[in-house]
């Protein structure tokens, strides 16, 4: 009869008569209690380090699987010059295949699956537990930091800072799961050899079908009405002048109970269908657009930048069915110009208007062109230091505190917004929400989109929003609104 003893001892001689086996339990024991307890503490959410979680599972698991295959390919394949004795392929065959020997490794059976449940229970856990962490922000905002940092500033200072990554870039069922773990690991390469854009690309051809993703939360057939916008503004004189513009938006709706879509939602209106075609990747020329009514009645507007090309002359357009992100392009990863960076920080309080002519200062100090952030933060400081030393000397030593307030503000708004490292500047990714420098709206709605019965689509100001007032110091409106006249 066999003795549990001596299955314990041949197991450990077995391990020690193979150099392979003997590898792989000296890692699968060494990271076993390692794992274990940081996968606990992981789950438990105690360290927030994204570099923790790709040890744990990205390191720790796989040297653990690694250990345990190495231990059973040492057993059974690798046993070195003396056989292993009981776990030998022969003796298990003859013990397996004969009733009456099967009794007498019963044991040998239980020791099996303990640690096979073991092993298993850890695996699981890790796969569990990594899977959730290659689907977190954490992991994908912060664990290339270099690369994906620009990235991560947006999203963070943006409307859907609380939506995790995932639910927009991975949609659900196995196809989209895959493709977008083999796009990790060829971003993981990209990053490990350098190779990665600089900028980032915009994944205009990449992302999950724009209504399924935004649909999940917004339903633009529930829009309804008119929303009053208010716009603040400080222009760059002496006294930092705020101004305000309000617009009343013609959100509208897609079709409310009934209704007839209208306002800036009728573009994706049921009985609605606008198919446009661009003649650049960006989608920014657009050469034709062609509305489909519900009754199948067909309107083209043409235009002629058809014949025109990208910017570096080659043709990488296309034809596609307007929806969300041909206006919404950037829900989430939103760069502001330098302007609203710093009006921004104004009206929040972090650059004190109180200093003359601190928005024409502050813009001349972040549109210069810097190698790096860390330059452009000594540099902001610096000139700024020197202009009211120079211009101001008796309010630079009284309000010392305030200055060094305003360098920390527009340092903050640089930062924010431009990355020399990944060669991002104020201007490099394009809003299409308005029609700033000419695009956004203006890419359809330019009057130059013309039917051959003449009409045109509109480029009237009135079609999407009223403006109530324009730039104006505490509009009167407003009080009106509010109730204070």
């Amino acid at each position: 009869m066999i003795r549990f003893t001596d299955i314990i001892k041949a197991f450990v001689g077995g391990i020690a008569r193979s150099k392979v086996s003997l590898l792989g339990a000296i890692m699968a024991t060494v990271t076993f209690p390692v794992l274990l307890v940081s996968a606990m503490l992981d789950m438990q959410g105690v360290v927030e380090n994204p570099y923790f979680g790709f040890i744990i599972y990205m390191v720790l698991g796989p040297t653990f699987l690694l250990g345990l295959l190495l231990v059973f390919l040492g057993l059974f394949f690798f046993k070195g010059k003396e056989e292993v004795g009981i776990f030998t392929y022969d003796y298990l065959k003859e013990q397996f295949t004969e009733p009456d020997k099967f009794v007498r490794v019963r044991k040998f059976i239980m020791l099996a699956t303990g640690l096979t449940l073991l092993n298993i229970f850890i695996v699981l856990l890790t796969s569990y537990t990594g899977y959730h962490y290659t689907e977190s922000v954490a992991f994908c905002g912060q664990f290339c930091h270099t690369v994906m940092a620009p990235e991560y500033t947006a999203y963070q200072n943006s409307p859907h800072s609380r939506v995790k990554c995932v639910e927009c870039h991975i949609g659900s069922g196995a196809q989209w799961f895959a493709k977008s773990k083999i796009s990790g690991v060829r971003q993981l390469f990209a990053v490990a050899l350098g190779t990665y854009s600089r900028p980032i690309e915009t994944p205009v051809h990449g992302l999950r079908p724009a209504r399924e993703t935004c649909e999940e939360c917004h339903r633009p057939e529930l829009f309804h009405g008119e929303k009053l916008y208010v716009k603040d503004k400080y222009l760059p004189d002496e006294k930092n002048t705020h101004v305000q513009t309000v617009l009343l938006m013609k959100v509208g709706h897609g079709g409310y109970r009934g209704q007839q879509a209208h306002g800036i939602h009728w573009h994706v209106a049921p009985e609605n269908k606008i198919t446009y075609t661009h003649t650049d990747r960006a989608r920014q020329q657009i050469s034709e657009v062609v509305l489909e009514k519900r009754d199948g009645t067909k309107i083209v507007f043409a235009s002629d930048r058809a014949a025109e090309s990208a910017p570096d002359g080659k043709q990488e357009g296309g034809v596609r069915v307007m929806d969300c992100v041909d206006c919404h392009n950037r829900p989430t990863h939103i760069y502001l110009t330098a302007d609203e960076a710093l009006d921004l920080k104004m009206l929040g309080g972090k650059i004190p208007t109180a200093l003359p002519f601190i928005k024409q200062q502050a813009l001349e100090v972040v549109n210069k062109e810097y190698v790096s952030t860390e330059e452009a933060k000594n540099s902001i400081a610096t000139q700024l230091r020197t202009w009211y030393q120079e211009k101001y000397p008796a309010l630079y030593k009284s309000n010392i505190l305030m200055i060094e307030q305003a360098i920390t503000g527009i340092q903050q708004a640089y930062e924010e917004n431009v990355f020399p490292s990944m060669k991002i500047g104020w201007n490099t990714y394009p809003n299409f929400l308005g029609h700033k420098n000419e695009s956004g709206c203006f890419r359809c709605h330019d009057d130059g989109h013309t039917t051959k019965a003449g009409g045109t689509i509109s480029m009237d100001c009135e079609t999407c929003h009223i403006i109530l007032a324009e730039d104006e110091p505490a509009p009167e409106i407003l009080k009106t609104l509010r109730g204070s006249k």
